[in-house]
């Protein structure tokens, strides 16, 4: 049998291609002759430079940039050559991530994205012809204005003076000069990658959605909500373009807006731009069963995530797929599609404890029933 391991990170104890290497590892023992093929996936937040560096074998480059809270922090960025001229990747978690700070420094009227922007100066001393921002995992609520700032823009209040970091500042936003962008972006397609379609502003958006999970009270979300509102405002006004509504403006805090509105980025899923770098299609066509995942699996996960995208695939193509996770939400369920859970299964001291070793045995019993996958009607009808 010929199976495709493409799993996503599961957060905080397994990176994506050490995902795929635990399957592989416990499919191996139960069906030691059949052929995997690994494919780890990313779709626009934290793993997505990592997966794209890998794909394009490319290289990864530090650099020394203002966190979110203005520490400096080590990030990372990655370039690689493409038929379509080189490309730079920048992973907005690296520089400005929730991951970099402690949940007592979590505060998304302060946090900014200005480590992003410098971030994606270091990478344009490479002299790409393409920059992709992989939007998320952030920290940040500030509507892309640190990343913009880093970056050359003007961002002004009333008496002329530059706006201090965080979402909370853009309140006092009363004029963009954008004159002094880096000039060399004028000859650079940025392309952001995301892994939600949140508008900016609204009951869906940034703000209402996201900031919460960020540290944001009940109080500062209508702040931030109305702070970002005003930026969208200022923008239409000031570069006379209205991006509020657009989907993927709200991601990463609204970075999605500051890429589209300061940089002239399109927005994809990121998760269909690293399937097209992995050649993810052909790769589940030749598949007999596909098995993807993430740590914690929601109804989020099935929306623009790297599992959503591989089961899509997986109908498109009439191919089978099994998602393991280290927790699936109660009650989720996907119509043709195996879920297993390393909590439900194991428990989650052990699942939890040794994250690799579960998934190993997790794959190890999933193999087991690998005739029966195989065989699983996947929604088309066919199978």
């Amino acid at each position: 049998m010929r199976v495709l391991v493409a799993p996503d990170k599961f957060r905080g104890t397994l990176t994506a291609r050490q995902a795929a290497e635990a399957v592989a590892t416990g499919w191996r023992r139960t069906r030691p002759h059949d052929l995997l093929d690994l494919a780890p996936m990313a779709d626009g937040g934290e793993g997505t430079m990592a997966a794209l560096v890998d794909a394009l074998h490319g290289e990864v480059i530090r650099a020394s940039v203002t966190g979110p809270r203005g520490d400096e922090v080590e990030a990372e960025f990655g370039i690689a050559e493409g038929a379509e001229g080189r490309l730079a990747i920048v992973e907005m978690a690296s520089a400005s991530g929730l991951a970099l700070l402690s949940p007592s420094r979590r505060d998304p009227r302060l946090t900014t994205t200005r480590g992003t922007g410098e971030l994606i100066l270091a990478a344009l001393d490479h002299a790409p012809s393409r920059l992709l921002v992989g939007s998320g995992g952030s920290a940040t609520n500030d509507g892309g204005a640190g990343m913009a700032q880093a970056l050359g823009v003007r961002l002004l209040d009333e008496q002329g003076r530059e706006l201090g970091a965080g979402g909370a500042a853009l309140t006092d936003l009363a004029r963009i000069d954008a004159t002094g962008l880096d000039r060399r972006l004028r000859s650079v397609t940025c392309l952001a990658a995301t892994d939600v379609d949140n508008p900016l502003t609204g009951p869906s958006g940034a703000s209402v959605v996201y900031a919460p999970q960020k540290g944001a009270s009940a109080e500062d979300v209508v702040l931030l909500d109305r702070a970002l509102a005003h930026l969208a405002a200022t923008v239409a006004r000031d570069l006379g373009v209205d991006l509020r509504d657009e989907p993927g403006a709200g991601a990463a805090g609204g970075l999605g807006f500051g890429l589209m509105a300061f940089l002239g980025a399109h927005v994809r899923p990121g998760v269909d731009v690293v399937a097209e770098a992995l050649g993810l299609a052909s790769r589940v066509a030749a598949a007999d069963l596909a098995i993807t995942g993430e740590g914690s699996l929601d109804a989020q996960s099935l929306r623009g995530k790297a599992p959503a995208g591989v089961v899509r695939l997986g109908r498109e193509l009439s191919v089978p797929v099994a998602i393991v996770c280290g927790e699936a939400e109660e009650g989720l369920r996907l119509e043709g599609v195996r879920v297993v859970s390393m909590v439900e299964r194991f428990g989650r001291e052990v699942a939890l404890g040794d994250a690799r070793r579960s998934l190993e045995r997790l794959a190890e019993e999933l193999a087991g029933r690998a005739d029966e996958l195989a065989a699983t009607d996947t929604g088309t009808g066919e199978r």
